[in-house]
C-alpha cells in the first residue's frame, strides 16, 4: 500500500499531531508499506525523522511547531507527486496541507482520510478575539471534512467536539498508540545529571508545549498553594513554546524559582523518558487537548497522570485506578496532587498495563480501515 501522510509540522520541532503522524509513518513503513511523511520544509532543519519524506517550501510560525506552505508552489514538490502512485492520502490537518492531500484524492479518485486532532475554535478565539471569526474559521474547519471519504477522531470526546462544530457525517473513532517505552540504567544516569534534581521529594513533570492554553499557570499557582501549605516538592517544566517567557515571570513572582525547573525543548527522547521515570505525577490540566501523547508516554513509563475531570484529555483515565482527575480549579489540581502522591506508583502500573496501545497493533485497525476505502473507491472507478 502506498499512503501520503499529511501535516504542518516537521521533525524535531513536533506537536502531538506531528509525533502521532510520524508514528503512523514508521510504524507503516516497518511494515512493509510505502508510507511517505508530507509537509512543509524547514530549511535549517537537517532531521531526519526515519521515514521516506516529501516536502514543500515553508515559513516557521514564531513561538508555533507549525510552518506554513503552498505545495502547490513548489515544482519539485508537484514533479514527486506526479511520479507516486498512492492508493489513499490521509490527513492530519485541514489547512494547507490537508488541502493539498485532498486535491491528489480528487485528481486520482483515491480515497481521502482525515483525522480530526485539534480544538481549532480555541485556536481561531485566541488569534483573533473574535467569536465571529472563529466561528467563521470553523466553517472553513466543517467544509474540509465534509468533503473526506472517512473521518476520524481520537477518541469519542473528540468526536463530540466535531459535532459540535457543527460536522454531521460519521465519525470513526481511531486512538493514538504508544509503543512500550524504556530506557537504559546508564541512558537514564546520562540524562538525570543534566538536571540539578534534588533527591527524596515529591517530582511533578509537566511536558509540552509552553502555552497557556494548556493551563499551565494554573499548574504553577497550584504549586505556590502547595508551597505554602508547607510541602516539599520539584516541578519540571518539560517543552518550549510562545508563553515561556511569561511562565517563567509567572513562577518568578510566586517565588518558585527554587522548586520549578524549565528544561527547554528536549530533542533527546531517551532524556524525556528518563524524566518521565523520574517523575512522580505527570501534572496535565488541559482542557484544551484531545488525546495528549504525553499522557500515553507517561503511562508507557509508570508515570500516572493528574487529569481534569469531564475533558476529552481525561478519556480513558479512571480516577485512583490508572490516573488521576481533579476539578479545573487551582485549588482543586493543588488537593489533586496531594491526593495522588501516596498511590501514585501504584496507579502508575496499571497506568502502564491499561493505558498504551502499541503502534503495531493499532495499524492493524488503520490498514483495515484503509483497505475498505480502496476496495469501496475501486468499485466505484468506472471498468
Amino acid at each position: 500500500m502506498i499512503i501520503g501522510q499529511f501535516c504542518e509540522t516537521y521533525p524535531p520541532a513536533l506537536d502531538g499531531v506531528g509525533r502521532v503522524m510520524l508514528a503512523y509513518c514508521q510504524t507503516l513503513s516497518a511494515m512493509g508499506h510505502r508510507c511517505l511523511y508530507v509537509a512543509p520544509r524547514d530549511i535549517a532543519n537537517t532531521a531526519t525523522p526515519g521515514c521516506e519524506t516529501l516536502l514543500y517550501a515553508g515559513a516557521g510560525i514564531p513561538g508555533e511547531p507549525y510552518r506554513v506552505g503552498v505545495p502547490g508552489l513548489s515544482r519539485a514538490y508537484r514533479r514527486a507527486v506526479r511520479a507516486i502512485p498512492f492508493d489513499l492520502v490521509h490527513a492530519h490537518t485541514p489547512f494547507l496541507a490537508g488541502r493539498a492531500a485532498r486535491r491528489i484524492a480528487r485528481t486520482r479518485g483515491i480515497p481521502l482520510v482525515a483525522t480530526f486532532h485539534s480544538k481549532y475554535y480555541d485556536d481561531f478565539y485566541r488569534a483573533t478575539h473574535s467569536r465571529a471569526l472563529s466561528r467563521l474559521g470553523l466553517k472553513y474547519v466543517v467544509s474540509f471534512y465534509n468533503t473526506c471519504d472517512e473521518v476520524w477522531a481520537v477518541n469519542e470526546r473528540t468526536a463530540g467536539v466535531l459535532r459540535d462544530y457543527g460536522y454531521r457525517g460519521e465519525i470513526v473513532c481511531m486512538p493514538n498508540g504508544t509503543d512500550p517505552q524504556s530506557v537504559s540504567e546508564e541512558a537514564y544516569a546520562r540524562a538525570l545529571a543534566r538536571y540539578p534534581l534534588r533527591e527524596n521529594v515529591p517530582t511533578l513533570i509537566f511536558v509540552g508545549q509552553m502555552d497557556v492554553k494548556k493551563n499551565t499557570p494554573s499548574i504553577l499557582r497550584a504549586c505556590a498553594l502547595l508551597r505554602d501549605r508547607g510541602m516539599d516538592f520539584q516541578l519540571l517544566m518539560v517543552g518550549a513554546g510562545q508563553d515561556l517567557a511569561s511562565l517563567k515571570a509567572l513562577c518568578a513572582s510566586l517565588l518558585l524559582e527554587d522548586r520549578v525547573l524549565f528544561t527547554g525543548f528536549i530533542g533527546e527522547r531517551e532524556n524525556t523518558l528518563s524524566l518521565y521515570r523520574r517523575a512522580d505525577l505527570l501534572v496535565f490540566p488541559s482542557i484544551y487537548d484531545n488525546a495528549p501523547m504525553v499522557v500515553r508516554e507517561a503511562a508507557a513509563m509508570g508515570t500516572p497522570a493528574l487529569l481534569v475531570r469531564d475533558t476529552c484529555a481525561a478519556e480513558g483515565v479512571t480516577h485512583g485506578e490508572n490516573g488521576f482527575l481533579c476539578e479545573n480549579t487551582v485549588e482543586s489540581i493543588a488537593d489533586g496532587i496531594v491526593d495522588a502522591l501516596p498511590t501514585a506508583a501504584a496507579a502508575g502500573v496499571r497506568a502502564r498495563d491499561t493505558i498504551p496501545i502499541p503502534w503495531n497493533q493499532l495499524m492493524q485497525r488503520v490498514l483495515a480501515r484503509y483497505q475498505r476505502l480502496i476496495d469501496r473507491s475501486g468499485e466505484r472507478r468506472p471498468a
